[in-house]
């Protein structure tokens, strides 16, 4: 077996500037984590194979189970204060409570969820997690 002997230059240590920020708006707005052009997702929650603008493979992504977790504690802390608040000022009854929050809740949820899983992902390629580094180290395996 022959050892490759690497040699750092200047040019192997450049990498692109992926700012995080960018990357989570326009992950959470649907768009490429790269360009902000060509969508992330083909369907409601499945992510496109690649950018139809600039071509950035979107199948190494592992957003899993995060997004739903991130979308549980959000509208939590959306439903619970104002249900505490008007159950304290006001206590309707537990039929119209129910009628409100529940309904509430799967709308926020669905509402949210592909959004924050968009940003998960941007997330990622920012952060080039999993398969979206170009110059992965050697003898790691990309996922």
């Amino acid at each position: 077996m022959e050892t490759v002997t690497k040699t750092w230059t200047r040019e192997t240590g450049v990498v692109e500037k992926r700012d995080v920020w960018t990357a989570l708006k326009r992950g959470f707005r649907g768009r490429c984590p790269r360009c902000g052009e060509g969508k992330l997702f083909r369907a409601y929650l499945k992510v496109a194979n690649n950018c139809s603008a600039c071509g950035l493979d979107f199948t190494p992504h592992r957003a899993d189970d995060l997004p739903a977790y991130l979308v549980i504690i959000i509208v939590g802390h959306i439903v619970v204060p104002t249900a505490l608040l008007i159950e304290t000022d006001f206590s309707p009854p537990v039929w119209l409570q129910l009628s409100i929050y529940l309904p509430l809740t799967l709308v926020l949820s669905l509402l949210l969820l592909q959004p924050v899983k968009g940003a998960v992902v941007g997330l990622q390629w920012a952060l080039r997690m999993h398969g979206f580094d170009e110059n992965p180290p050697d003898g790691i395996p990309p996922v």
